[in-house]
C-alpha cells in the first residue's frame, strides 16, 4: 500500500507498541521506603524533580493498584516476609527497583538482621546505586524500567522464583584490625 494514498488523519502502528507505550507512560509505583533512601524517594516526587514528567507520579500504597515496587533502604529479616507478600499481591506485569546500597547489598549494615541484597528473595529489574542515591539517579532507574518495557514488553516467564524461606546469605565479618584497650589486646 502506498503511504501517499492514505488520508492525513490515519496512523498505522503495531498493537504491541501502543500497549508498551501506554504501559511505560503510566507506571504506578509502590514505595517500600526505610531510612534515608525514603527521603530521596520523596524528593523525587517533589516539584523540583517532577516525576510526573515520566508518568510515574501516582504513588500507590495498595499492592493491588501498583505495578512498580521501589524498595528503598534497609530491609531486615523480619520485614522480608511482608515485602514478599506485597510483591505477590501486585498486579501483573510488575517490575522491581532496588534503590540504594542497603537494598542492593546490605550497605554498611553487615549484620545478621539485615538482608544483604533483596535480589536473594525478589526478582530485581533495576539497581539504583548510591548511599543514598540522588533523585536524578532514581529517575534514571525509572527510565531504565521504561526502556525494559519498550524493548521486552511483558516480563519474561523465566524470572527468578521467590524464596519463601528466609535464610541469611552471608555471615558478618570480623573487624580487620585488633582493638586495643588501655594498651592490652583482647
Amino acid at each position: 500500500m502506498d503511504p501517499l494514498l492514505l488520508p492525513d488523519n490515519l496512523l498505522t502502528t503495531q498493537l504491541k507498541k501502543v500497549v508498551n507505550w501506554s504501559r511505560r507512560s503510566s507506571l504506578w509505583p509502590l514505595p517500600f521506603a526505610t531510612a534515608c533512601c525514603g527521603i530521596e524517594l520523596m524528593a523525587t516526587a517533589s516539584s523540583r524533580y517532577d516525576l510526573a514528567r515520566f508518568g510515574a507520579e501516582a504513588m500507590r500504597f495498595s499492592p493491588r493498584q501498583s505495578d512498580l515496587l521501589i524498595v528503598a533502604g534497609r530491609v531486615t529479616i523480619k520485614m522480608m516476609p511482608v515485602l514478599q507478600h506485597i510483591y505477590q499481591q501486585m498486579t501483573e506485569p510488575k517490575w522491581v527497583i532496588s534503590m540504594g546500597a542497603c537494598a542492593s547489598t546490605g550497605g554498611v549494615f553487615d549484620c545478621y538482621a539485615t538482608i544483604q541484597g533483596i535480589d536473594q528473595f525478589l526478582p530485581v529489574d533495576v539497581y539504583v546505586p548510591g548511599c543514598p542515591p540522588r533523585p536524578e539517579t532514581l529517575i534514571e532507574g525509572i527510565m531504565a524500567i521504561q526502556g525494559i518495557i519498550d524493548s521486552e514488553g511483558l516480563p519474561a516467564k523465566d524470572r527468578h522464583p521467590l524464596r519463601l524461606a528466609i535464610e541469611p546469605a552471608s555471615r558478618p565479618t570480623s573487624p580487620p584490625v585488633a582493638i586495643t584497650v588501655e594498651g592490652k589486646t583482647p
